[in-house]
């Protein structure tokens, strides 16, 4: 569970760079996401995903 809430804060840390540092940035890709379509998002989530598990199993010693 500690690993779990350790993993929020690093998303938290990550997100807050763009929003924090990168103001317009994070306006375009929010732009970029409206216009694009759902499948492509799904497919996207869908590979972040899968490389997000491969580098946890990795670094867990998998």
């Amino acid at each position: 569970m500690q690993d779990f809430f350790a993993a929020i804060g690093l998303v938290l840390v990550i997100e807050g760079l763009v929003y924090g540092g990168f103001p317009g940035f994070a306006r375009k890709l929010a732009g970029e996401v409206l216009s694009t379509p759902e499948n492509a998002l799904r497919i996207g989530g869908l590979v972040a995903i899968a490389i997000g598990v491969g580098v946890v199993w990795l670094v867990r010693g998998g």
